[in-house]
């Protein structure tokens, strides 16, 4: 039972991940700003690989920050 509710969460996250990339690539923003965004969704795939459910939460609160407009400086 345990392990259909992992595949689960790693299904959903998988479709969020895959949200968030179209997200970042239609966004017009700076460059910077979206490569700083590719960087931190390339850290919630990496966290994926060994947390799900903390990846999950990081996930959550890039799609939040996007929602909210609120984007990483891009130095």
């Amino acid at each position: 039972m345990e392990r259909d509710s992992q595949l689960e969460l790693y299904e959903a996250v998988a479709a969020r991940l895959k949200e968030a990339h179209t997200r970042v690539r239609e966004l017009h923003v700076p460059q910077g700003v979206r490569m700083a965004l590719s960087r931190k969704l390339l850290a919630v795939t990496a966290v994926a690989k060994h947390d799900l459910a903390d990846a999950a939460r990081r996930l959550d609160r890039l799609m939040k920050d996007l929602d909210e407009g609120r984007f990483p400086r891009g130095d």
